[in-house]
């Protein structure tokens, strides 16, 4: 549509935007087994003074879920987007979830701003899944294993132009997302596998 209205090609109108993610001071780097993989999303979610956004359904992880939640209680101002796609495949997860809302009222504003956003994607087969962990400055995406089907052991890390774009990703999924952001709708939730 702006496009038309401006009678110009969108590479001519958006350019700027891909000009941020070409700089070649900032290259992706890739993370290959398991503990490189948590350290790197663990890390990112320690630096975060910002904000952090997290996406995905699958998490269950301890360590890293425990690093959020103790991340999101010493840094009040610190926003954080948490967005599902369908609901959590684990308990951990809900579980998670649930101690969310109790570190943090996602309805206070006593900041000047809301500080914690959780939200789901219906489940629809027609939406891929995204998966991914950033904060302003860093972020990781999780891809397919390079090693099994099963594994959850690689990624790529970005620095913080990709990690700008991601956390506005989170933004938009979040605005388009159902809010779960109470005890009653966090705990309605099924788990797809326990």
């Amino acid at each position: 549509m702006l496009a038309d209205y401006y009678a110009q090609p969108p590479e001519v109108l958006f350019a700027h935007q891909d000009q941020q993610l070409t700089a070649a001071s900032e290259t992706p780097r890739l993370l290959v087994g398991h503990r490189d993989l948590r350290a790197a999303m663990t890390e990112v979610v320690r630096d975060a003074s910002q904000y952090l956004a997290v996406v995905g359904s699958r998490s269950r992880d301890a360590t890293y879920l425990d690093a959020i939640e103790a991340t999101l209680a010493q840094r009040p101002e610190l926003v954080h987007y948490r967005v599902l796609f369908g609901p959590p495949r684990h308990q951990v997860l809900k579980d998670h979830l649930l101690r969310l809302v109790k570190i943090r009222d996602p309805h206070d504003r006593s900041l000047g701003l809301k500080t914690l956003h959780i939200g789901i994607v219906e489940d629809d087969p027609g939406t891929p899944e995204r998966f991914f962990c950033a904060s302003e400055s860093t972020a990781v995406v999780p891809v397919p294993s390079l090693t099994s089907s099963e594994a959850f052991d690689s990624g790529v890390l970005f620095e913080a132009a990709v990690a700008e774009r991601l956390i506005d990703h989170a933004r938009q999924l979040y605005a388009g997302a159902r809010r779960v952001e109470n005890d009653q709708a966090l705990r309605g939730l099924p788990t797809v596998r326990s």
